[in-house]
């Protein structure tokens, strides 16, 4: 018995089935920390080497996707391989008598794992065929939970991406959606699309915590970008409640429904992902809104206020320059 191979297969195989489990059942624990280095690794170098190319860069995520399903099977693979390989006559050639080779027995590995049925070696028996038998639930267990993964990765995609729609139908601008929204004397309406979309961005940052491979499926379209269409959400929010008129302000409750909405989409995101701007933005437009006819308070008061909320903005301008984006202008040119 050979027991370097033995241990490291049995190290690959941990390795392999903890970063599995951890990424595909664990809601609240995010990615494995094999799956979180590839992930942040791979999109840093896309972003340096496609940033300026915002069609390729949109096959990001699927790369990533793919590279990390590839990472398991490759971590498996190997494991069992070694495990075979760490002790005399673990297999049996039924067509030749000489020694197996590494490729045999890799062989060997590949066809029990994705259950083609026996082929050229068989077990020795005793405990190499619990571990075969251990080797081709490990397989069905990786197909299993792979294939659950990835429907509920393109779903969460396809709701990220709603949601910036949603917004987006809004207003492309921050003063755009207050401008739109008004009526002559208040923001009729106003109130349920907030709270529609205070519930998609629950339901994202949920499913940023359960599947953080999310934030780096990106769209060449602003209008489907969550990181340009979100932080308009949130400037228009904080004209709402600094830079409109105090008698012509919405709902109270709307708002900081938003508003709480944002922020725990931010916190999830800056835990892992985004840090806040060495500055601050550039602050919203209130002549805009005045231009519509909507009262608003003096700029001095106004720019006071954003003070309240600098470190909010400096982490929604790290958001969209993480995305490779621009920050929006406030009346959605």
């Amino acid at each position: 018995m050979s027991p370097v191979p033995l241990v490291l297969g049995v190290f690959f195989l941990l390795v392999a089935v903890v970063d599995l489990l951890w990424t595909t059942l664990w809601v609240e624990g995010g990615a494995g920390p094999l799956t979180t280095r590839l992930m942040t690794t791979t999109w840093n170098l896309l972003r340096r080497v496609l940033g300026h190319r915002p069609r390729l860069l949109s096959l990001s995520g699927p790369l990533i996707l793919v590279t990390s399903l590839a990472m398991w099977i490759a971590l498996l693979w190997i494991g069992w391989t070694l495990l075979f390989a760490g002790a005399e006559n673990t297999l049996f050639d039924t067509r030749d008598a000489g020694p197996i080779s590494w490729v045999e027995r890799a062989y060997f590995v590949g066809y029990s794992m994705f259950t083609m049925g026996n082929g050229d070696f068989t077990p020795r028996d005793g405990v190499w065929q619990i571990a075969t038998a251990l080797m081709t639930a490990s397989g069905m267990l990786f197909v299993t939970l792979s294939v659950t993964y990835v429907l509920s990765v393109l779903g969460a995609v396809t709701q990220k991406r709603s949601l910036a729609s949603s917004i987006h139908g809004l207003g492309a601008g921050s003063a755009e959606i207050l401008q739109r929204s008004w009526n002559g004397d208040s923001f009729d309406g106003l109130d349920v699309p907030l709270n529609t979309i205070s519930a998609q961005l629950d339901t994202l940052t949920s499913n940023h915590k359960a599947y953080p491979i999310l934030h780096y499926f990106y769209s060449p379209q602003t209008v489907q970008a969550p990181a340009t269409n979100i932080t308009v959400l949130d400037e228009a929010l904080t004209l709402l409640r600094f830079g409109v008129a105090p008698q012509h302000r919405p709902s109270e409750i709307g708002v900081r429904q938003a508003r709480s909405s944002v922020r725990n989409y931010l916190d999830t995101l800056g835990s892992a992902f985004v840090d806040p701007a060495p500055r601050s933005p550039p602050a919203p437009e209130l002549a805009l809104l005045r231009d519509g006819g909507v009262p608003t308070v003096p700029d001095e008061e106004f720019a006071a206020s954003l003070e309240e909320v600098a470190d909010r903005r400096r982490q929604l301008l790290g958001l969209v320059e993480s995305d490779e984006r621009r920050w929006p202008n406030s009346g959605g040119q």
